[in-house]
């Protein structure tokens, strides 16, 4: 049995039929990240803090979230946390997008679940990769589960 997955040019996964979800609780943060990242062609939606992004997340799950990890109310290491502790969202990739560069903050990140990191400033090249990449990690872990499911079936 051959998944067949949907390719973009350069036999890549294509990603435009994702959904992400930008977290950062500085508007200008977030024209950046959706300027950088709208040449993936996805669907491409925003939250101003945690307790939105959570909010979002419930009402239309996205494929990945980058989250920014200093915000008021609550900090992108929650949101992660939450995010990990509810079934429905836990297997859902995070990319946490910081000014922090402590190791300490990097490995609380990995603690709480994040898939990735990348600082402050973000660099357009490595956001538009690692966001790809994330995002087609995420399509070949459904394309996955569904192979698998349909192969219990079968087994009946």
């Amino acid at each position: 049995m051959t998944a067949n997955l949907p390719t973009a040019a350069g036999g890549s996964i294509d990603v435009s039929d994702c959904r992400v979800l930008l977290v950062d609780d500085h508007e200008q943060n977030l024209e950046l990240l959706l300027a950088y990242l709208e040449e993936l062609g996805c669907e491409l939606r925003t939250a101003a803090d945690g307790p939105e992004a959570l909010d979002d997340v419930a009402k239309h799950p996205p494929d990945l979230i980058l989250l920014d990890i200093m915000m008021p109310k609550m900090s992108g290491f929650q949101v992660c946390k939450k995010l990990r502790a509810d079934a429905a969202t836990a297997n859902i990739p995070v990319l946490m997008v910081t000014a922090l560069n402590e190791v300490a903050d990097v490995e609380r990140a990995v603690e709480v679940g994040a898939n990735d990191f990348i600082s402050k400033p973000v660099q357009r090249v490595e956001l538009l990769t690692r966001t790809r990449s994330l995002l087609q990690l995420a399509k070949l872990q459904k394309q996955l589960k569904q192979t698998v499911g349909q192969v219990r079936k079968l087994q009946g």
